[in-house]
């Protein structure tokens, strides 16, 4: 399984913490991780993007102290336009921002006050009704995870946040139970 994953939003939308989720996420499938972001205005609210590449671990002998290490496949943590097999929008302007990056037929998830179409969701209201706006990253995730679509499931991803710890880790697990409740939803607004 190899999967290049786009993650785009705003400043305070929580691009880098989906991002260490996911890569936590694969390493727990003992799979390869490549993560490279960009966030220079992410504190005034500006574009943040992160690219997460995951594949499976492949280990050769390294020239360097005799071949007695290991290393793995290395690549550019980039992608390419026009290669992303998922793009994570947690706002709608970063669809237009980086919608580039997906490759044709790729899978788009997007965090949008009127959803449009089948990957698009209201994800702040989820995460008000469960009493934090901020908690909508996790939604999308959850509803990302529960399409299938992802190299993760939902179990995955709560199993990491429950070993993340934190005063938080609750309301994380049930926004992104929200998310995979409302990926289940027979027929949303398209």
């Amino acid at each position: 399984m190899q999967q290049q994953i786009a993650l785009s939003g705003l400043g305070g939308q929580g691009v880098l913490y989906v991002t260490k989720l996911l890569a936590e996420a694969a390493l727990r499938h003992d799979l390869s991780v490549l993560v490279s972001e960009t966030h220079g205005m992410a504190q005034r609210g500006g574009n943040v993007i992160s690219h997460l590449k995951v594949f499976p671990r492949i280990e050769a002998p390294c020239a360097c102290l005799g071949g007695s290490l290991t290393s793995r496949s290395l690549t550019s943590p980039l992608i390419r336009p026009g290669r992303a097999d998922v793009l994570l929008a947690l706002h709608e302007e970063g669809l237009a921002a980086h919608g580039y990056l997906l490759k044709p037929g790729g899978a788009v998830f997007c965090n949008r006050p009127d959803p449009q179409g089948a990957g698009d969701l209201d994800a702040v209201s989820i995460a008000k009704d469960l009493g934090d706006a901020v908690a909508a990253n996790l939604v999308l995730l959850g509803f990302a995870a529960a399409s299938g679509i992802l190299f993760c499931t939902v179990d995955d991803v709560k199993e990491v946040l429950r070993q993340s710890g934190g005063s938080r880790v609750e309301l994380g697990i049930k926004a992104v139970e929200a998310g995979a409740r409302a990926a289940r939803e027979p027929k949303r607004k398209a």
